[in-house]
């Protein structure tokens, strides 16, 4: 056990708010099996110990696109979690004769189908949604939709009590619905524990390493890593063409640096998501003409939207010696084989919140890692001296 914050031993000693459940979505089934065994090893010598905590469920089509969802067994008084991955477009069906891939509408559809199969009999319903579904379209700048606010209240009216995401596009979102529960979280420990353990020489001073950050908006997670670290922090800002749009967007004309010299430096690149990638790359090139070292770029959320190709080129010419994702979304069998990803792995970490909610114990602890960061860094320091 890592302390107070999550224990094995905390399912023999303090009683549960309810019997636990899992209700996994099947873009989730890999990230729910994972957190299920971490938990189920958990309880096992306790007296909760079950085979599985996973409720079977499904979500089957119609031949004419329509679906409905069913699940398999009781889970009256039960103390349910709904995983879900808005992002998991590898999810298919048929309609009318065709094969269709599962957008997140589609995924959050399921959700909520789910959701109604329990037919109110449950203790509490949470959702565990590491892509905040309508994340990328939070504000409104014109007459245009607030889809993610709309859905955070959708769910609140159908009964969900806590939703849990991870490294929300904008966590003031949450202010759609003020009086429930709703925990952005961030795997900055798990990232470091990843980018420590693969590259083992990576000298953590201002003399050899730096934070930059991609944007404005990425600022506050690549302040925290800095912060933590006791290293320098730079920043690129994006001019954007604000006469155009392009997929949606104003194009960005150049990323201006603003910070310390980065010349034979180790760069550490924190953002949210790499949706085509273009920004990440454009920086790091910026940074090789700057004479920086290597330079490591963590996603959160690694799509990879126009493929790998650009950033095999970026690996085999030394300008990206590496990029970290989480395992919080699907990602494809070619990125997972490329040498140049670090896959984080999160369950355990979401194992250990679903465990504190149902034993009704604190989880200021988990959302905020910075003990277990310290110790990190200390144990570090100890095996390079």
């Amino acid at each position: 056990m890592e302390g107070s914050i999550g224990a094995p031993y905390i399912f023999d000693n303090v009683p549960r708010v309810a019997p636990l459940g899992l209700v996994v979505s099947n873009g989730a089934r890999s990230l729910g099996e994972k957190i299920n065994e971490h938990l189920t090893a958990w309880a096992a010598n306790g007296p909760f110990a079950c085979d599985s905590f996973i409720i079977e469920s499904e979500c089957p089509r119609f031949s004419s696109g329509d679906g409905k969802g069913l699940i398999r067994q009781t889970t009256r008084g039960y103390d349910l979690y709904f995983i879900v991955d808005m992002g998991n477009y590898s999810c298919t069906y048929n309609i009318f004769g065709h094969t269709n891939h599962m957008s997140p509408d589609d995924h959050f559809q399921d959700l909520k189908r789910l959701i109604q199969a329990v037919s109110g009999k449950a203790h509490r319903l949470n959702v565990i949604m590491p892509i905040l579904f309508g994340s990328r379209q939070h504000r409104r700048n014109a007459r245009e939709s607030l889809d993610c606010a709309v859905a955070l209240q959708e769910l609140r009216n159908m009964g969900v009590e806590n939703i849990i995401t991870f490294d929300a596009h904008d966590a003031r979102v949450q202010n759609a619905i003020p009086l429930m529960g709703f925990d952005n979280v961030m795997p900055s420990y798990q990232v470091l524990k990843r980018l420590f353990l693969d590259v083992p020489d990576l000298q953590i001073d201002r003399e050899h390493f730096m934070i930059v950050s991609p944007d404005e908006g990425a600022m506050n997670r690549n302040m925290y890593y800095a912060s933590v670290l006791s290293v320098d922090l730079g920043m690129f800002y994006k001019r954007r063409d604000y006469s155009r749009l392009i997929n949606g967007r104003n194009p960005i004309v150049a990323h201006e640096y603003l910070g310390a010299s980065v010349e034979n430096k180790d760069i550490f690149i924190a953002d949210d998501i790499i949706s085509s990638g273009e920004s990440i790359l454009d920086i790091a090139y910026e940074l090789k003409k700057r004479k920086a070292s290597r330079i490591y770029a963590y996603s959160t959320y690694a799509l990879f939207t126009n493929g790998l190709n650009e950033f095999d080129k970026a690996f085999q010419e030394g300008v990206i010696s590496g990029i970290l994702g989480s395992n919080l979304t699907y990602r494809t069998p070619e990125l997972l084989s490329r040498p140049w990803f670090h896959e984080v792995d999160v369950s355990k970490y979401i194992a250990y919140f679903i465990t504190a909610l149902n034993h009704d114990i604190a989880t200021s602890a988990i959302i905020d890692p910075h003990q277990k960061i310290n110790r990190l860094l200390l144990e570090r320091k100890a095996s390079v001296s």
